[in-house]
């Protein structure tokens, strides 16, 4: 997130805080790599996962790099800005491209439904139905089936 968003700042022309965004996605990317690595030595059953190995991690230490290196070469010979000692803060509202969502609201209960009506559902108090026991099986006449022939002559033709 903080390569990105040094890379934002780099295009709006806030070099210096670019410089400082990039410094910190570099740190924690170091760290991350040391993590991942760690995670990817240790023994147990499954699957090994290398997530030090994965393309989306090789291509962000590498744009995290190249990306710092070219804010500092503008800044040394355009911006001339100082880099800020704490980085700046990320805005994470996004205002672009997302729906708001909608908050979700109860609707409002009917007149109907009254602390009577609710206790009139208490299933302890149902009358006790002799229905539910199991019907014996009727026994299964079988049928007999047609003699069906093939017939020669039944209106189809392979061309």
């Amino acid at each position: 997130a903080y390569c990105y968003h040094g890379q934002t700042l780099l295009a709006s022309d806030k070099c210096g805080e670019a410089i400082r965004s990039l410094q910190d996605s570099e740190k924690f990317f170091a760290k991350a790599e040391a993590l991942c690595k760690e995670y990817g030595e240790t023994k147990g059953p499954g699957t090994t996962a290398k997530p030090s190995g994965h393309l989306f991690f090789r291509k962000l230490g590498s744009l995290i790099k190249n990306t710092l290196e070219k804010c500092q070469r503008e800044n040394g010979f355009i911006y001339f800005q100082k880099v800020p000692a704490e980085a700046p803060q990320m805005d994470l509202k996004a205002n672009y491209g997302l729906v708001e969502p909608v908050p979700f609201e109860f609707p409002a209960l009917n007149a109907h439904w009254t602390p009577e009506t609710l206790a009139a559902f208490d299933l302890t108090k149902r009358p006790k139905d002799d229905t539910a026991k199991p019907k014996p099986d009727e026994e299964v006449k079988p049928l007999k089936e047609p003699d069906i022939k093939p017939q020669k002559d039944s209106g189809c033709q392979i061309s």
